[in-house]
């Protein structure tokens, strides 16, 4: 089922499906995706560690050996620690975040969540994060988890991304429109 998902593609999907068969079969869906993310945000933290995984330099015995300290220290265990280590051991650490997504959107898709990007002109505040998600839900009868950007230069209103859809309700577009229709009169 998985393996034929459009959602994933190439070296990193396979990579992720295939964990993705191993933590479902195990009904470990919730603690890998923990133990995943929790790697991640160390990556997030550490210069070091992402210096580790993107360097060609090291060995893939130097990797795995410095990412099994690294999963010791930060208590990830089970079938997470046994992938990145494989993940090291195979030298392919450079398409760990890459890996970590594809995960992420095969789990999304199998507990039937679909994410969406919103980007706005400045941070949502939380009744309107709330009248967003209510309406994205009600409109796909899909339950939304909600990713949001700021990007000041639409100006104001918001672009709403989900799945292969876009709309595009910017300041910064209605204005391009008014500008293109007031040159053609």
């Amino acid at each position: 089922m998985a393996s034929s998902s459009p959602i994933v593609s190439g070296i990193a999907g396979r990579y992720a499906v295939a964990l993705f068969e191993l933590a479902n079969e195990g009904k470990a869906l919730d603690a890998v995706s923990a133990d995943l993310d929790r790697f991640v945000a160390l990556l997030d933290e550490s210069a070091d560690l992402e210096r580790l995984c993107r360097n060609p330099v090291f060995t893939s015995e130097e990797q795995e050996k410095a990412i099994t300290a690294v999963l010791a220290k930060a208590e990830i265990g089970g079938l997470a620690a046994n992938f990145l280590k494989l993940v090291a051991s195979k030298r392919r650490l450079f398409l760990v975040r890459a890996m970590v997504t594809a995960f992420r959107a095969l789990v999304a898709e199998k507990k039937g969540i679909v994410n969406a990007e919103v980007t706005v002109a400045a941070p949502l505040s939380d009744k309107n994060r709330k009248a967003v998600l209510d309406a994205l839900q009600t409109t796909s009868g899909q339950t939304i988890a909600l990713t949001e950007r700021v990007d000041p230069a639409i100006i104001g209103g918001l672009v709403v991304k989900m799945g292969s859809k876009m709309i595009d309700a910017s300041l910064k577009t209605k204005l391009n429109a008014m500008k293109i229709a007031m040159t053609n009169v």
